[in-house]
């Protein structure tokens, strides 16, 4: 990766953003991304990054803990942990339109790294990971091999999490623990990694965390509709050094019946805010473009008859301004069919990529601050693989007094962290 690209990533700027910064056209800026530019583009793009990723210190302020933030996708955590005086000192993401939209919305002191693996599977990679009190991550669920640790001990092979979640990115993040032995960490995975194998691979990760690691875990199954008009149940997993009393059971969650209703994020003709007009026209309607095609609507509807014919459900699902969706997916940029929003006199259509944004409360019902700098398909995917971002940020508000207990009864005293660290600026210039 050239100098540029990632100095260009790590601003946030999206590639028409930076040629109008530096009055060149957009193809320039990909030029520049493959032969870097000359050194004052360079040497501004470095002091641009500078100004934008340094935090204003608010005089006697601190941050309460410092933690990672693996698996990142588009930074729901970051919202919840942040909210909650949190210091993000690293962040890791593999997939590149993901990068590009966190850092398009979190200032950072550090660029987002890519592939976990590159920081795990020595202590020199792992020491390149910073100190943390707290590690979250959404990581990926793969099959685990489960082959009975007495077969092992007749090899003369390992056992536990070095053997059973080898070649998992579970491992990975049992290796960052083990090494950096955090004060708490907070896992998200989907509803189903409970009953993955017949209950095997939970079994397994559950294990790892407290017989191989030695934490106390506890664990729940939440439905983000108590806070989103969504259908959206997701299992999350926290632990802790010290047993500090956490339990799930008194995590309040607000009733779900109450929740918000569909048409709170739908976009409205009186909707006044920043990007209106890339998502609808001037008479205050969502563009065609996201209304189904004549085709692809006659195509679902013949599938859905096929398969209720046969007695089952599958198929498109229809929904109105008092409902609550299904789950969105990160498919949803193929047809939409999870999710389709009536139109009175017309073919249902998508939802639009801001919808999706409030949908999953990375934006409020008729904002439009979190920015959106990818296409309408990475957009769907990025939102379709996200954590709820209000369920996030009630659990980091009642899970923070027992990190900060955990961390006092390790240092024995109050953490003390300072907030702002330099940015480090290519020494080649």
């Amino acid at each position: 990766m050239s100098q540029f690209k990632e100095l260009l990533e790590w601003s946030g700027l999206t590639h028409q953003e930076a040629a109008e910064r530096y009055e060149v056209n957009v193809r320039t800026i990909y030029r520049w991304e493959e032969a870097d530019p000359k050194d004052y583009i360079i040497r501004d793009l470095c002091e641009y990054v500078r100004l934008r990723n340094t935090p204003v210190q608010i005089p006697g302020e601190h941050a309460s803990f410092d933690y990672i933030d693996l698996f990142a996708g588009i930074g729901g955590f970051r919202k919840a942990f942040d909210a909650i005086n949190g210091r993000c000192v690293f962040t890791s993401e593999w997939d590149k339109n993901c990068r590009i939209t966190y850092q398009a919305n979190y200032p950072n002191l550090h660029p987002v790294e890519g592939d976990i693996r590159g920081f795990t599977g020595s202590p020199a990679a792992l020491d390149r990971i910073p100190r943390h009190d707290l590690l979250v991550g959404g990581f990926p669920c793969q099959p685990f091999s489960l082959a009975g640790v007495s077969k092992k001990n007749s090899l003369g092979r390992s056992h536990g999490f070095r053997d059973e979640t080898q070649g998992t990115l579970f491992f990975d993040l049992a290796q960052i623990i083990d090494h950096h032995r955090p004060s708490a960490f907070l896992l998200e995975n989907v509803k189903n990694l409970r009953g993955h194998d017949k209950g095997r691979t939970f079994d397994v990760i559950y294990r790892t965390l407290t017989e191989e690691l030695g934490y106390h875990v506890d664990y729940k199954i939440i439905d983000g509709r108590s806070w989103v008009p969504q259908h959206r149940e997701r299992i999350f997993i926290a632990g802790f050094r010290e047993n500090v009393g956490f339990r799930f059971e008194n995590f309040v969650i607000p009733d779900r019946d109450q929740g918000p209703k569909l048409g709170t994020i739908l976009h409205s003709p009186d909707e006044q805010v920043e990007d209106s007009s890339r998502y609808m026209n001037e008479d205050g309607h969502v563009f065609e473009k996201y209304t189904l095609t004549f085709n692809l609507w006659e195509y679902l509807r013949a599938y859905r008859e096929k398969h209720a014919a046969k007695g089952n459900g599958f198929g498109y699902s229809l929904f109105g301004p008092n409902d609550v969706t299904r789950t969105l997916s990160a498919r949803y940029h193929k047809d939409g069919s999870e999710i389709l929003i009536h139109q009175d006199g017309n073919r249902p259509r998508r939802l639009t990529p801001r919808e999706c944004a409030r949908l999953m409360g990375f934006d409020g019902p008729m904002e439009s601050g979190f920015k959106i700098p990818v296409s309408d398909t990475q957009a769907y995917r990025q939102f379709g693989n996200s954590v709820v971002v209000p369920a996030a940020k009630a659990i980091a508000r009642f899970m923070r007094p027992y990190i900060l207990e955990t961390i006092r009864r390790h240092n024995n005293l109050e953490p003390t962290l300072p907030v702002n660290n330099p940015i480090p600026i290519p020494t080649s210039i």
